[in-house]
């Protein structure tokens, strides 16, 4: 795992800006969620530990291509649960369990364009002056409602993330089905800007409603105040 791209994106079928992410994570066992994985992919590790992540951020500038992204349409938070992958060909990635956002259009597309879990909520990500605020729930009958509160708090920045650091966050693309298929599709964004962050306040169900059991307080929380991203066309995974 680096903290750069091992991959340039020459020319992106998607562009956009990720700002104000905040990290959280907690370590499994990878054969717990082996299973969760798409055909040809297997839990990445790190010192023998797999994890998931719970991951906030809002995104700006969305748009096919290198352009300057679509107004209204292309900025909206977005709440997803992921886990972390490695296919044969020894390229590292995510997996995503769920990736909830307010903006319909964004769902739709995602979910037909990449077989991606998209879904609709009714979310709000505040970030001002190190306060960070999250409060998600998916649109829909009240049981199926799951959902999530966050506070936290911006820490200093970090000079040497390390490589614990850089695995949960330097992730060079995604692991999706679709269209019958595994396929793997690059991201290329500079190194993060990293720094520490304090929890005080986390509720949710986004983890267990996606299949994924993790206990306690998040052994890992950072924050980083974004990237420019570019997303590059997929290949089959093999």
């Amino acid at each position: 795992m680096t903290g750069a791209a091992p991959r340039r994106v020459g020319r992106p079928i998607l562009s956009q800006h990720w700002r104000n992410v905040l990290f959280l994570h907690w370590p499994v066992r990878p054969p717990a969620v082996a299973d969760l994985m798409p055909p040809g992919v297997a839990p990445d590790v790190c010192n023998g530990t797999s994890w998931v992540g719970l991951v906030v951020f809002g995104t700006e500038r969305t748009g096919p291509g290198p352009g300057g992204g679509i107004p209204y349409f292309g900025t909206f938070p977005e709440v997803n649960v992921r886990l972390y992958s490695v296919d044969g060909r020894g390229r590292r990635g995510v997996v995503f369990r769920s990736l909830d956002c307010p903006r319909l259009a964004a769902v739709l597309v995602g979910r037909a364009a990449l077989g991606l879990p998209y879904r609709w909520s009714e979310t709000h990500w505040t970030a001002e002056d190190g306060a960070l605020h999250l409060a998600s729930r998916l649109r829909g009958p009240a049981g199926s409602r799951a959902g999530c509160v966050l506070r936290a708090e911006v820490g200093p920045g970090l000079e040497r993330p390390g490589p614990l650091a850089e695995f949960l966050t330097a992730r060079w693309g995604l692991h999706t089905r679709t269209r019958g298929r595994t396929v793997y599709l690059p991201v290329e964004h500079p190194r993060w800007p990293l720094h520490r962050a304090r929890l005080r306040e986390l509720d949710q169900d986004l983890l267990p409603a996606a299949g994924v059991e993790a206990a306690g307080p998040p052994a890992s929380v950072l924050f980083s105040p974004g990237v420019p991203v570019r997303f590059g066309p997929w290949t089959p995974v093999d």
